[in-house]
């Protein structure tokens, strides 16, 4: 309800400014030359490595935000609380880098009140999570289920909105929302601003005119994208060139129909250049220099992409 009935809100007010202010549309949406991407690193790029470490990686990697992950897959929001949130908040003065999301699959959509605050209190603004099962419902079925768990999230929606802050939901495999069906009925019924779709090209269709076609439908409900696609996948040890398809540009996904949908949409959230290694836990490359590298090669990338699609 809330990301639908809003853009259209949101567009009527917009053009009664415009009206006010003698501007044509085309100053409002922009030409496209106003666009960009902006970025945000994920930590767990970097395994397990000190933040002592990967904090210094970020503005190397193009971006002033982190993502801060926890175990399995890096284990950086447990040397958080092990250092303690007021050295941490030093050492991301040190590095000019902020905190933008603290990334919690091991919570679970219904446990996330707590990571809310903590989130305030280091200036984040978003806790992203899975849906969880059920995976395998179809039509009505699929429906009311997002209905129920929707309702069953006001209370952590309500906690979100006291903080500032929003809760992301990824489409991961094997859950409840992870289909293009299921992404929509979400979008439809979302109630707040405080929850969106945080989208994960590599858990749908590898097709990117279907992505870019429910970048559109998404709008104001895609409140994160992870630049990230199948390749080859990520559960099998593969030698490292093959592990590393997930990233674009390494693999096979075009990603001009996609970022152009981002542009047209006007995105606005934070643009994560994501992959995960086999097994859980290391940096993507052996050297924390490598791993941002690779990070940039995918940014340059992208860039290119978005260029083309102007």
């Amino acid at each position: 309800m809330y990301c639908r009935e809003m853009d259209r809100r949101d567009f009527f007010k917009r053009m009664i400014g415009l009206a006010a202010a003698g501007l044509a549309p085309t100053t409002l949406f922009g030409s496209g030359s106003f666009f960009r991407l902006r970025y945000i690193v994920a930590s767990s790029m970097y395994g397990r490595l000190s933040l002592a470490d990967v904090l210094p990686e970020v503005r190397k990697a193009g971006a002033e935000y982190v993502d801060i992950w926890p175990e399995s897959h890096a284990n950086h929001r447990e040397q958080l609380e092990a250092m303690g949130h007021q050295q941490f908040e030093a050492m991301l003065k040190q590095h000019r880098v902020k905190l933008g999301i603290l990334t919690h699959y091991d919570l679970g959509p219904f446990n996330l009140q707590k990571e809310l605050r903590v989130s305030r209190r280091l200036g984040g603004s978003m806790v992203i999570c899975g849906s969880r099962g059920p995976g395998n419902l179809k039509g009505d079925a699929l429906k009311a289920a997002i209905k129920e768990f929707l309702e069953k999230m006001k209370p952590h929606i309500a906690a979100a909105e006291k903080t500032g802050n929003a809760i992301g939901i990824e489409n991961h495999g094997n859950s409840l929302i992870h289909s293009p069906d299921s992404i929509r009925w979400f979008a439809e019924l979302a109630p707040s601003r405080h929850i969106g779709i945080a989208l994960a090209p590599y858990h749908l269709p590898q097709d990117p005119k279907l992505i870019a076609r429910l970048i559109k439908d998404l709008g104001k409900c895609l409140i994160h994208f992870y630049a990230w696609e199948y390749g080859m996948g990520c559960h099998k040890k593969l030698p490292k060139k093959q592990e590393l398809m997930q990233l674009p540009g390494r693999g096979k996904l075009d990603f001009i129909p996609i970022v152009a949908a981002l542009k047209e949409i006007n995105y606005k959230g934070w643009t994560e250049v994501f992959m995960h290694p086999v097994p859980r836990g290391i940096p993507i490359m052996p050297t924390t220099a490598e791993v941002t590298a690779e990070i940039n090669r995918a940014r340059d990338y992208l860039e290119r992409c978005l260029r083309k699609s102007l």
